[in-house]
């Protein structure tokens, strides 16, 4: 049962550390470019009533970091 406690813990600090980060993310200049990186695609139709964003860069970014901090964190 301690190990439930331990994991729900741990998922509550993730949790309150990613809402800090999105709170500040308009004051980082870094994160604030994320989501508008060369490579995202973004269709739009001629009369403006279709859109298309397909975050493409951002996610393998995304991925190759959340990667990195899981790898250090299985050792």
């Amino acid at each position: 049962m301690s190990e439930i406690g331990r994991i729900i813990l741990v998922i509550g600090v993730i949790l309150v550390v990613l809402g800090l980060i999105l709170t500040a993310a308009d004051r980082i200049p870094v994160l604030r470019k994320l989501g508008h990186l060369p490579g995202d695609i973004h269709i739009k139709s001629k009369s403006g009533n279709f859109q298309v964003y397909i975050p493409l860069t951002t996610c393998i970014l995304l991925s190759l970091i959340l990667t990195l901090i899981f790898r250090l964190f299985r050792r």
